[in-house]
């Protein structure tokens, strides 16, 4: 307080700051009963950001919260349109109606929904005429008589035909004869204005004034926004901490939280509106309506996800160190060092689709976990593949799985030297051996492309791409599978024989994976064609399902 007992400016905001956080942490429905029930509830209304407000509002549901749209200020209830009247760069006349009519119905206070009204563009009061009413001049045609609900003005030039229904009809006639009531003459003018001016420039005109509202909110423009997911020079991760063991051992870390955690509050105070100002540019970025409360969530969702990843890579792992590195670096430094880790995956990932043989007839030869990776990674913002067939790829949250994505990368390279050496080393050679199977590849499947590959080197010791011949599949189960059904076995010599025939055809580097991938083959095989085979020393009728043989053509 000062010596004359009165509060300075940074007092007030303070205070109101502190208000506006309390009530944010309510559910929706008690947000809305704490700030209805006060004494002077307009005033604390009227005092809180609009954006705040629009939350609410959007959480409760509009129907529930009319009462806070009719107490809102007229600048406020322009934010409210600015966020929720627009979809991207289009006004949506029925989502502006729908405001006008919770800030009117119920209200018999004609004269603050006006102050409201005109707080609006006037380009934006004329769309939305335009959108529903038709507007005919008398004197060009005085025999005009057209269907529905219509209203003359009171000098007799124009008769409105209002082409709404139902409440929407209701609010339109209630719009109208509130600015005939309020001045004719200017009413006059408006509908004049519906008749003759461009749609498309109106549009325009209303988009730039309200970017510049959205700019003035804390929403950038789009090339500022954009430079946010820009790389930058991660360097080496520090060396790990006292506090990187105990953080392997918690599972995930929130590395935002912790840093958070050790903040006075000056420094949350300011951390917080850098967080605000990081997640709008990111909004921005995503070309996503800053009014649409999923798309704040999902990309709010992302943005933590990539400063606690940030962080981690940061603080090396440790996150005793995230409150010190918060002070010293900004969000924004931290955000483009997370998102630049998983960006770096992406570039190698998108190499290696442009490395000359690593795509036949549209399809990336590897194998289909590897390739789900890859298509994960090279999405617009990179995410990781789960190991759960048709599930959704997810943000990447920690460097741990940084380096699993790094691992699938690494058997993806080696996979496309496999299947070079396999096919024969040059395209025409490759499209030559997938031509044997009498499908296309994308049918045929690259893990039954290498299965193929992996039973004829059983079978010759030879890297020979082709189904299995209708007369030697009993030779190749033979060669492949020993003890009983209840036990089946493979034997040794069969994984000896595969890389025998594999190894020379194959570059040095990429024998490694080579080796795993046989492995892994031939454990499939066992597992769901060896208890069969034994049981009748014959292929079940699903066996090409796995392995393509000339005797069952690929469907």
């Amino acid at each position: 307080m000062s010596e004359n007992g009165k509060g300075n400016g940074k007092d007030a905001q303070l205070a109101l700051r502190e208000l506006s956080q309390r009530l944010m942490r309510l559910s929706p429905r008690q947000r809305v009963d704490a700030l209805l029930e006060g004494p002077d509830a307009q005033a604390v209304i009227r005092a809180l950001p609009p954006e705040n407000l629009y939350v609410t509002i959007q959480e409760v549901g509009l129907a529930d919260a009319t009462e806070l749209v009719q107490l809102a200020s007229p600048g406020q209830f322009r934010a409210f349109v600015d966020l929720g009247g627009w979809k991207r760069d289009a006004l949506d006349a029925h989502d502006v109606l729908t405001w006008l009519r919770a800030a009117r119905v119920g209200s018999d206070d004609s004269a603050e929904f006006l102050r409201k009204l005109h707080a609006l563009d006037l380009e934006v009061l004329e769309l939305l005429l335009r959108e529903f009413v038709v507007v005919h001049d008398l004197e060009e045609n005085p025999d005009v008589n057209p269907q529905g609900v219509t209203l003359e003005t009171p000098e007799g030039r124009y008769l409105v035909e209002i082409k709404a229904e139902g409440v929407e009809m209701s609010a339109v006639r209630t719009l109208l004869n509130d600015l005939i009531a309020e001045n004719p003459f200017e009413a006059v003018r408006l509908l004049e204005a519906v008749r003759w001016e461009i749609p498309g420039e109106m549009e325009e005109t209303a988009f730039q004034f309200r970017q510049g509202r959205l700019l003035d909110l804390g929403f950038p423009s789009l090339e500022d926004a954009v430079s946010l997911f820009s790389r930058v020079d991660v360097g080496p991760s520090p060396r790990p901490g006292p506090g990187s063991a105990l953080a392997t051992t918690q599972g995930h870390v929130d590395y935002l939280e912790a840093a958070f955690r050790g903040l006075d509050d000056l420094e949350r105070t300011n951390a917080e509106d850098e967080l605000t100002s990081v997640a709008n540019a990111a909004l921005v970025a995503e070309l996503a309506d800053p009014g649409d409360l999923d798309a704040v969530r999902r990309v709010g969702e992302m943005v933590r996800d990539y400063l606690s990843l940030g962080l981690e890579q940061l603080t090396g792992a440790d996150p005793t160190r995230a409150t010190q590195l918060l002070r010293d670096t900004p969000l924004r430094r931290v955000f483009q060092t997370g998102f630049t880790l998983t960006l770096q995956l992406k570039f190698r990932a998108d190499r290696l689709a442009k490395v000359p043989g690593a795509v036949l007839d549209g399809v990336l030869l590897v194998l289909p976990e590897e390739a789900a990776a890859l298509e994960a990674l090279r999405r617009k913002r990179p995410r990781r593949a789960l190991k759960v067939e048709g599930a959704e790829p997810v943000p990447f949250r920690s460097l741990k799985e940084v380096a699993s994505s790094e691992a699938a990368l690494a058997r993806a390279e080696a996979q496309v030297e496999v299947f070079r050496g396999l096919l024969g080393g040059t395209p025409e050679a490759a499209r030559v051996a997938v031509a044997r199977f009498g499908v296309p590849l994308e049918t045929l499947g690259v893990d039954r492309l290498f299965a193929a590959g992996v039973a004829m080197a059983v079978l010759d010791e030879r890297a020979d791409a082709r189904p299995v011949p209708l007369g030697r599949a009993v030779e190749l189960g033979q060669r492949l599978f020993e003890g009983t059904p209840q036990a089946p076995r493979l034997r040794a010599s069969a994984a000896e024989r595969a890389l025998a025939g594999l190894e020379g055809a194959v570059a040095p580097a990429a024998r490694d994976e080579l080796r795993r991938m046989v492995a892994v083959t031939l454990g499939r095989l066992l597992s769901e064609l060896g208890a069969a085979w034994l049981e009748e020393e014959q292929w079940s009728p699903v066996a090409s399902e796995v392995l393509p043989m000339e005797s069952a053509p690929v469907p």
